[in-house]
């Protein structure tokens, strides 16, 4: 009898332990309102499914943990093998594929540009946000908080934040504190001569990795030339070689581009555009500066390469990483301050610094005792929300929008 119960038991927990273990993973599903389960277990099992479900990157355990591989590492050395035997079998061939062959890709060209407009008007809207809404950053570490009054939440791990407590010392942010753009070495060539060497690191000119990607899928912009080539380029035994000479023409001819590769600069907002407007509507345009920008690079950064460093935020667009020794984070010794490189997310490319939720900005601060039922939003998503403009649907359970915080006095009834 006793067995029976007991295989019964341990049958039925290893039936539900998924559901544990997803209930452990993502606490914002416990509660629909203050003490009650709302959520269904069909769609908590389908919650990872969701296109429209999204959560807060965890944070790494320590400084000296290295990136998680966005492609597994069986998977990079499969590629590796093969492209070696293919070499070996084929040691000269043609490129055809673009833009690994030195040509545009046509039907991102403007995609390129729509990213770079959607980044130059979601900076100008988010500096007449700032005019209106406050951002506070602390003092001694990278936390960032939007609204009047930072939080009480003790999180600091800034310098003496031990005799602190952890808590934070807020002062006055900045539009570099909200989004924040990694800068990368400009390519001239990047086939040709993809990587820059450490003695090129002062002569090179360094940008937002974003215009660069922009710039390497179809963008011209007069501050920083590169060629464009009119025939593909060969390989020999893993060598680029480029038969074709300078003089030739820089745009492809056989493509008809429907966009010119130059910035039309007519088209960009100008001040006044946004002086003109209400705030929220400001929020509203800029919420969906920042949602093109984000959708157009997953799709350019498709076909384009991005690396960044595995300890380091550094990162660089191109087939290859530089060869500048200035890397200084864990483990740089043992290589000589070269970066280890790999391949690159869209949160190197564009740092969102993500900010905890605030559901009443006139309400009290947010407490310690309840930071498990907060949730969290990329500053940008954060500032324009409070600004007027709606949640996006991507972000609904990035913030915990289903769940109700407790009160203190009930803090203990539900835990």
């Amino acid at each position: 009898m006793h067995r029976r119960l007991l295989a019964s038991s341990s049958s039925s927990i290893v039936v539900h332990f998924d559901i544990v273990k997803k209930l452990v993973l993502s606490p914002v599903h416990l509660f629909g309102s203050t003490r009650t389960y709302t959520i269904e277990t069909t769609e908590l099992l389908n919650a990872e499914d969701d296109p429209f479900y999204a959560d807060i990157p965890r944070p790494a355990k320590s400084k000296s943990e290295r990136k998680p591989y966005p492609t597994p590492m069986k998977v990079l050395v499969r590629r590796a093998k093969e492209e070696r035997e293919a070499r070996k079998k084929q040691p000269c061939k043609l490129l055809e594929e673009p833009p690994e062959n030195g040509l545009l890709v046509p039907e991102l060209v403007d995609l390129a540009h729509n990213v770079y407009r959607a980044r130059e008007s979601m900076l100008l809207g988010l500096s007449h946000l700032l005019k209106t809404i406050p951002v506070l950053r602390c003092r001694y570490c990278f936390e960032v908080h939007i609204g009047e009054s930072g939080h009480e939440i003790r999180t600091c791990t800034g310098a003496e934040s031990g005799l602190r407590s952890a808590t934070h010392v807020w002062r006055k942010g900045r539009i570099h504190d909200v989004i924040y753009f990694p800068k990368c070495f400009h390519l001239f060539d990047r086939v040709g001569k993809p990587r820059v060497v450490h003695d090129e690191k002062h002569s090179v000119k360094k940008l937002p990795g974003v215009v660069e990607l922009c710039i390497q899928s179809g963008l011209n912009l007069e501050k920083y030339p590169t060629k464009r080539r009119t025939r593909p380029v060969y390989s020999i035994e893993g060598r680029i070689v480029d038969f074709e000479s300078d003089s030739n023409e820089k745009i492809q001819p056989e493509i008809d581009y429907s966009l010119d590769l130059s910035l039309n600069v007519e088209t960009q907002p100008k001040l006044d555009f946004w002086d003109s407007k209400d705030i929220s509507e400001v929020s509203i345009l800029t919420l969906d500066s920042w949602v093109e920008m984000i959708s157009g690079l997953k799709k350019i950064m498709e076909r384009y390469k991005v690396h960044t460093c595995g300890y380091c935020p550094e990162i660089q667009v191109g087939p290859k990483g530089h060869k500048v020794r200035n890397c200084r984070a864990s483990k740089h010794q043992s290589r000589n301050g070269m970066h280890a490189w790999q391949e690159a997310t869209i949160f190197d490319v564009v740092g969102p610094n993500y900010v905890w939720h605030v559901t009443d900005p006139l309400g009290p601060p947010l407490s310690n005792d309840l930071k498990r039922y907060y949730g969290k939003a990329p500053a940008v998503v954060e500032l324009c929300v409070q600004a007027g403009a709606p949640v996006p649907i991507q972000y609904r359970s990035m913030m915990r929008l289903d769940v109700v915080p407790p009160c203190l006095d009930e803090l203990d009834l539900v835990t």
